[in-house]
């Protein structure tokens, strides 16, 4: 189901110098802010909170999460050179689950570990703020990179779509309209984080067993449609 040199080519797409440079701007940001706000209001886990809840979670996570799902698959599919990797004799799961493991490890990695230092820096991981919204990152960057790795394979127009959903539907919709809140990626993350900390400094309007099993149902339903799309893009090239 993986195959090295599809993710070694997807990896070579994904950290090319302008990418990486959009990827890297988010979580530099974060760390300038968690010093200033360190050095100016001093330790405090409420601060702490807000921040990589306010930035970490609800806009650099899905940001890079877009980034690195759509881009996964999105630029071969516009410029046409998917059809050389379609000829080849890999198979079409291997070939989206292994541009999916790719597109979650650079999620993460650009996500998750600048959260962790971001909160150590904020309040020293006071109540476990720093693990819990570090665990999760980790978390929405498997749906994310589901969700905008399908994206990218049903259209063109993958980026805006994955930002209207991670900046209007979570961010606006999710906080003015609380039945809006159950379909976030966001909350089911939150969700995780609430369970790590067990205390009410992180809190989500969805419950750990909901959140679990949309989490999951999500990512897999994502990538199996997104298999499914790729044979038809397959069919297509045959005719």
């Amino acid at each position: 189901m993986y195959d090295p040199t599809v993710a070694r080519l997807t990896y070579r797409g994904l950290l090319g110098r302008r990418r990486a440079l959009i990827l890297g701007a988010l979580p530099v940001l974060l760390i300038v802010i968690s010093i200033a706000v360190r050095v100016f209001a001093g330790a405090d886990d409420q601060v702490a909170s807000d921040v990589l809840g306010g930035f970490a979670l609800a806009t650099m996570v899905p940001i890079i999460g877009v980034i690195a799902g759509t881009g996964a698959i999105g630029p071969e599919i516009d410029d046409g050179s998917v059809v050389y990797l379609l000829a080849k004799p890999i198979k079409r799961p291997t070939i989206i689950f292994t541009k999916l493991i790719v597109a979650i490890a650079v999620t993460m990695a650009f996500s998750a570990i600048p959260t962790f230092l971001a909160g150590m820096i904020l309040n020293g991981n006071g109540q476990q703020i720093a693990v819990a919204y570090t665990v999760a990152a980790l978390v929405a960057s498997i749906a994310y990179a589901a969700l905008f790795l399908l994206l990218g394979t049903v259209t063109r127009h993958a980026v805006v779509f994955g930002l209207v959903y991670a900046l209007v539907w979570e961010a606006l919709f999710g906080s003015l309209v609380s039945g809006a809140r159950t379909l976030s990626v966001q909350q089911w993350s939150l969700a995780v984080a609430h369970k790590v900390t067990g205390g009410d400094l992180v809190t989500s309007d969805v419950g750990l067993t909901t959140a679990t099993v949309l989490l999951v149902a999500v990512t897999v339903a994502a990538t199996w449609f997104a298999g499914q799309k790729l044979r038809t893009l397959t069919l297509a090239g045959e005719e």
